[in-house]
């Protein structure tokens, strides 16, 4: 019949968080929340940014003026206040409060740095708090939550992922998605590089998540275990991107390849084989249904890989490739697709710390 799943068999601890992780917490959701009260009022009070010396071109037109992000800062100063409060008082409350303000600011700074399109000391200055403040905010979360998290971050990422491939490609009028690869929004003087690195980089992170999830999940059932480890080294591989990024055709076709062009296929090449191997250890660990899928999945992959490699020698030479992107596109949109099934089977186990075994 099918393998069975054996899932982490231990029963839910209850919440303890060290005294020192609290009184850090505290002082990152003071801290937030005081600059986003205070940050908020002055751009709602001046919404044309003259009190905190800021002019509206910043949002490179995103927004007319600063009254709309305003607000939102300082919806998130109230949300920063009031799980304060609650982690204080120690309610039952707390950590979904507490992680709702940190992953609020967490993405308030995500989607400031990609309209800004640069780094400022001040993202250091209040974006560290917010990264420290949620990794105690991680302690106040239940075991059974924060697996669950783990394994829905494969959701999150395979979604945020298609959304970036389409807004990202808006975001350059001359882009074509049928005619150039998913590399050329990120290739050396592209006008999107800065956009698809800043916008990508929770991808990474999401996925290493998830990767982490199904790890855990995994328990004794070996072929799990290894398929999250291979995940987790296939996500890892993601920093390694903006260092070897790919040149635009044209200069490909003029100057040649460079040692970038050679590391960004070479570490195309190593995280394709890395994911062939997960999903054939994925197969083998969850059931002949999924092995089915996976080995049409693959199929699929190879066809499209297939074409892919066949045009792939024009884009050095700058002539067409009426489709390159097409098939490079339905390659990814398979293997996301792969890792939302992967997730929704996992997450289908509704008890995930009670449950010692499981038929597929």
């Amino acid at each position: 019949m099918a393998h069975t799943i054996q899932l982490n068999t231990k029963p839910s601890a209850e919440i303890h968080q060290a005294h020192w992780q609290r009184i850090i917490l505290l002082v990152a959701l003071a801290y937030e929340g005081l600059g986003c009260l205070l940050g908020g009022t002055l751009l709602i009070i001046a919404p044309d940014g003259r009190l905190m010396d800021m002019p509206v071109d910043l949002m490179h037109g995103a927004f007319p003026d600063f009254m709309v992000p305003g607000i939102i800062l300082f919806a998130l100063g109230i949300l920063n206040t009031s799980a304060f409060v609650a982690v204080l008082r120690k309610a039952s409350v707390g950590w979904i409060l507490a992680a709702m303000a940190m992953g609020g600011l967490l993405i308030w700074f995500w989607v400031e740095i990609a309209i800004l399109l640069e780094l400022h000391w001040l993202h250091a200055m209040w974006g560290l708090p917010v990264v420290l403040g949620s990794i105690m905010a991680i302690s106040l979360t239940p075991v059974k939550v924060r697996q669950q998290c783990l394994l829905i971050s494969g959701i999150l990422a395979s979604v945020l992922y298609a959304a970036i491939n389409i807004i990202v490609a808006l975001q350059w009028p001359a882009y074509d998605s049928a005619t150039q690869t998913v590399s050329e929004l990120s290739a050396v003087d592209a006008p999107t590089r800065m956009l698809w690195i800043v916008l990508c980089t929770p991808y990474t992170l999401l996925m290493m998540a998830f990767s982490w999830g199904v790890v855990k999940a995994a328990h004794s059932n070996r072929r799990l275990r290894i398929t999250g480890a291979l995940l987790l080294a296939y996500s890892a591989l993601g920093i390694f991107w903006p260092f070897a990024p790919m040149h635009l055709r044209e200069a490909l076709a003029t100057g040649g390849s460079t040692f970038s062009d050679t590391m960004h296929l070479t570490l195309g090449a190593i995280t394709e084989v890395i994911y062939f191997i997960a999903l054939g250890f994925a197969a083998a660990a969850l059931g002949k249904q999924f092995r089915i899928y996976s080995i049409t999945t693959l199929a699929v992959l190879c066809v499209f890989g297939a074409l892919t490699f066949i045009d792939a020698p024009n884009v050095s030479k700058n002539l067409p490739t009426p489709f390159i992107g097409i098939w490079e596109r339905i390659n990814i949109g398979v293997f996301l697709l792969w890792v939302i099934v992967l997730a929704v089977i996992l997450l289908r186990k509704k008890h995930l710390a009670e449950e010692a075994q499981h038929v597929l």
